[in-house]
C-alpha cells in the first residue's frame, strides 16, 4: 500500500514521540481505516526507527473487532535495544510518562532457522523452527495513552503497542510441557492476573503460525535468532512509573520488573 502525505506524517509523529519520550494527547492523524493501512504506517515507522528488529510480538484482537478485520491477532516489532535479560534483581523497564504502559507475562519462542517462504504453515510445522522457548514479559507501551480505546488498527500502527521485552529462563522440555504451563502477574505485590499457555487462543504455536503467514503477506520473514512473544498469558496489566511487577512462572522462575520513566533517545 502506498501511503499518502498524511499517513507518512502519522508514522513520523509516532516515531518522534517515542524518540523524545513524549506523550501524545491524541492519535497523530486520521485513524487508519483498516489493518492494511495500519501495517503500512507501521512499516514506515519501522524504516524510520534507528534500531534493528530482534523479534515480534503478538496480541489478541477481541470481539467484535476480530470479525470486522477478519483476524484474531495483530503483530508489532520488538527492537533490539529494548530486549532485556532478567537477572537476580528487578529489570528496569521504561515507560513514557503520560502515555500507555502495561506488563504482560508471555511465552517467548526463539527461531532456530530462517523459515522458507510458504503459505501452508501449521502449528506442527512451525514448531520445527523453534530452537528454544523462554519465559518472558512484554512491556506494552505507546506515547498515546488512549491506544487501546480506538480499535486494533490504531494499536497496530504504533508498533503494535510494544515497548520492549524481558527474557527470563529457558523452559526445559518446552514442546512437551507447553500446553500445561501456568503463570501469574503481580503489581506492587498484589496478584492481578493468572493464566498460562492455554489462555492464548490456539496456544503459542498458533501465534507463531499466524506470524509466519502475516509477515509473508507483508514481504517480510522471520530470521534465525528472532524472538516471538506469543501473547498475553495472564492478562494485560497497566503500570505507571515507580510500580513493581512480577511475572511468576512457577518452576520456571520469576521475572521482576521496576517501571521507570523513559528518557529521550540520544
Amino acid at each position: 500500500m502506498t501511503l499518502d502525505e498524511q499517513q507518512r506524517m502519522t508514522a513520523a509523529l509516532l516515531v518522534g514521540a517515542r524518540r523524545d519520550a513524549r506523550a501524545l494527547a491524541h492519535f497523530p492523524g486520521p485513524r487508519p481505516a483498516s489493518l492494511t493501512e495500519a501495517y503500512a504506517i507501521q512499516d514506515a515507522a519501522i524504516a524510520a526507527w534507528p534500531d534493528r528488529i530482534a523479534g515480534w510480538k503478538l496480541a489478541r484482537i477481541g470481539a467484535p473487532h476480530d470479525t470486522t478485520h477478519g483476524t484474531g491477532r495483530l503483530a508489532g516489532p520488538i527492537f533490539a535495544r529494548l530486549v532485556r535479560t532478567a537477572g537476580s534483581g528487578p529489570v528496569p523497564v521504561e515507560v513514557i510518562s503520560g502515555g500507555y504502559a502495561a506488563i504482560e507475562a508471555e511465552y517467548v519462542l526463539e527461531i532456530g532457522e530462517t523459515p522458507p517462504v510458504q503459505d501452508d504453515w501449521t502449528p506442527e510445522r512451525a514448531a520445527g523452527l523453534v530452537s528454544r522457548a523462554f519465559t518472558g514479559v512484554e512491556v506494552a507501551g505507546s506515547p498515546f495513552a488512549g491506544i487501546n480505546h480506538h480499535g486494533p488498527a490504531v494499536t497496530a500502527a504504533d508498533f503494535g503497542n510494544n515497548a520492549g521485552l524481558v527474557i527470563g529462563r529457558e523452559i526445559a522440555d518446552w514442546s512437551a510441557r507447553l500446553p500445561g504451563l501456568r503463570c501469574a502477574v503481580s503489581i506492587d505485590g498484589h496478584i492481578c492476573g493468572e493464566g498460562g499457555a492455554s489462555v492464548i487462543p490456539g496456544g503459542p504455536l498458533e501465534s507463531l503460525t499466524f506470524l509466519l503467514d502475516h509477515l509473508r503477506r507483508r514481504g517480510r520473514t522471520l530470521q534465525k535468532g528472532d524472538l516471538v512473544s506469543t501473547g498475553a498469558a495472564a492478562g494485560v496489566h497497566p503500570v505507571v512509573k515507580g510500580q513493581t511487577a512480577r511475572a511468576d512462572f512457577g518452576a520456571d522462575g520469576v521475572i521482576d520488573c521496576l517501571v521507570v520513566a523513559a528518557e529521550p533517545a540520544r
